[in-house]
């Protein structure tokens, strides 16, 4: 096959995992913090961080993962199915944690301080959940699809990915996750 070249949709992938990896560092500096500061704007950024995720990451860059660069992998090589089958069951898992961060921010801004070591605890296990998640797509996943994956599949790839750049910047709406994404990242404590 062809193609050792990096690829818009490669670009835009990475650059969505960064997104993400700003934010997960975000969720751990806030939940740190929440010890000492004030415990309705803590909960209140880490409910945006758990909205930007559910609504980004879970509804569009996971399943664009599996429609095109999973399942044209796959179409061009067996080399990688335990790979794509151990990610797929991550996204899937990956939305289990989500939720139950959301149950455990709820059980905080409920109860207060008692229950902040389980959202500690869960923020922690899913930074690394998806630390791990990240590096198998980079470290294996792009690559191969470098190596296997024909012109036209890039094609394909690169447009279905290329709409996720600026999918809510001409939206003036509250759902415009871009702003959303600014503010986050303005409003987290410094590292």
């Amino acid at each position: 096959m062809q193609l050792a070249t990096r690829r818009s949709a490669i670009h835009v992938i990475l650059s969505e995992h960064h997104r993400l990896t700003s934010i997960v560092n975000g969720m751990l500096r806030v939940v740190d913090g929440m010890a000492s500061s004030s415990g309705p704007a803590s909960a209140m950024l880490m409910r945006a961080m758990l909205y930007y995720i559910n609504e980004f990451p879970e509804q569009v860059h996971h399943p664009k993962e599996e429609q095109y660069l999973f399942a044209r992998l796959r179409a061009r090589t067996e080399e990688f199915e335990a790979a794509i089958s151990e990610l797929t069951l991550q996204h899937e898992a990956g939305k289990l944690r989500v939720h139950a961060l959301e149950r455990a921010l709820t059980r905080y801004e409920l109860a207060g301080a008692a229950m902040l070591p389980a959202l500690r605890d869960g923020v922690y296990g899913y930074a690394d959940f998806y630390a791990a998640h990240r590096h198998l797509e980079e470290s294996a996943i792009l690559p191969g699809a470098q190596r296997y994956l024909t012109v036209s599949d890039w094609v394909e790839i690169d447009e279905a990915f290329g709409a996720n750049r600026d999918p809510f910047e001409n939206l003036v709406t509250e759902d415009n996750l871009n702003d959303l994404y600014r503010l986050i990242i303005q409003t987290m404590p410094e590292a």
